[in-house]
């Protein structure tokens, strides 16, 4: 008899995490009766950062990669703010913060020049700028960036990790801290560990590397349609 051992690729796990991201914010603009919809979309952010990760590693292009991450940013903000008017910040401004600390810090590890090193120290200047004080300094209009200080961190632990357990280890303290810190909804956030531990670290068949950069805008348009209609 054999036994197959269960594993899960990395488009397995985003598809995994696009139907998380879907749920939470069906229950969060559509029904927020049904809390089990806003705990089965905790599973979103720690996959997603977790492949963020995962593509500053295997990536051939680091800045095309980080462009392909600020640029939609930049536009589904702009349109956010336009529409909602609201300064909060969406997943993608916190993902390429997370590029840009990753990328400083280990361009300083591996060229340990002067203009390495003011690279990296310009860089993580304005991830905290960004991240930690104009939260603070415009909190009364709403300004903050999604996940906050400790969401921009999780995928820069992960990448600096050296090992898988290591890895694993990082995303659960750090869920633990956001639980700590923010209670409530955030603890299901943990029950994406289990997940992230049958990855296999292969890319799978499909190519899906632009689906997200799709699907993450169209489904936010799509919900904010129905929202309109249903008032």
């Amino acid at each position: 008899m054999t036994v197959t051992k269960i594993s899960l690729n990395n488009n397995q796990l985003k598809i995994v995490a696009m139907v998380s991201m879907l749920l939470d914010h069906v229950g969060l603009m559509l029904l927020p009766q049904y809390t089990i919809l806003r705990v089965l979309g905790r599973l979103a952010f720690p996959i997603f950062a977790y492949m963020i990760a995962e593509g500053c590693l295997h990536t051939k292009n680091r800045t095309r990669y980080f462009l392909h991450l600020l640029l939609p940013a930049v536009l589904i903000q702009a349109v956010y703010t336009f529409a909602m008017h609201s300064l909060y910040q969406n997943i993608l401004v916190t993902f390429s913060l997370s590029v840009i600390t990753i990328f400083a810090i280990d361009r300083f590890a591996k060229k340990k020049t002067a203009v390495s090193c003011a690279v990296m120290a310009l860089a993580l200047a304005a991830v905290l700028f960004l991240s930690v004080v104009l939260p603070i300094l415009l909190k009364d209009r709403g300004f903050a960036v999604d996940y906050g200080f400790l969401g921009v961190l999780l995928p820069v632990a992960v990448y600096f990790a050296p090992k898988k357990i290591w890895k694993i280890i990082s995303v659960t303290v750090i869920l633990l801290i956001r639980g700590i810190l923010f209670g409530e909804l955030k603890w299901f956030a943990l029950l994406a560990i289990p997940l992230l531990l049958l990855y296999n670290g292969k890319r799978g068949k499909l190519k899906l590397k632009y689906l997200f950069y799709v699907f993450y805008p169209a489904h936010l348009v799509l919900l904010y349609v129905i929202e309109l209609l249903i008032k």
